[in-house]
């Protein structure tokens, strides 16, 4: 019997945003990031304005994490332009995905921190 998973939908982790959907905000994921997938917690590049898995080791602005990616994508190769989750917002935690070296319960709680200091309150 052949065994299928289903991945993570668009969409699936937001648990309550603000009115008129002034929660999301069209951002763009930096080339070479590879693939985001829904509900990936993401970091703001200081110089660029783009975005990259928030990883606890980064120096470039991208280790605070300030958004959501809504949508998954592939950057790979080059900038990719999607939705997220910026502001006034209620997620889902047991959906969120991390940068693979936020392996410590401490260091998700702090992107956790980050995240609600932004106004998206993780449950």
């Amino acid at each position: 019997m052949t065994v299928l998973i289903e991945g993570r939908h668009p969409g699936e982790l937001l648990m309550t945003e603000a009115n008129g959907q002034r929660s999301r905000e069209n951002i763009t994921i930096a080339s070479g990031a590879g693939i985001i997938a829904p509900g990936t917690v993401l970091g703001k590049i200081t110089a660029s304005g783009k975005y990259l898995a928030s990883a606890v080791g980064a120096t470039d602005g991208s280790q605070t994490a300030v958004a959501i990616a809504l949508y998954g994508c592939d950057a790979t190769a080059s900038d990719v332009g999607i939705a997220a989750i910026t502001r006034d917002a209620e997620v889902n935690g047991k959906i969120l995905t991390y940068h693979p070296d936020r392996d410590q319960v401490a260091e998700k709680a702090a992107a956790q921190a980050d995240l609600a200091a932004v106004g998206i309150i993780v449950r």
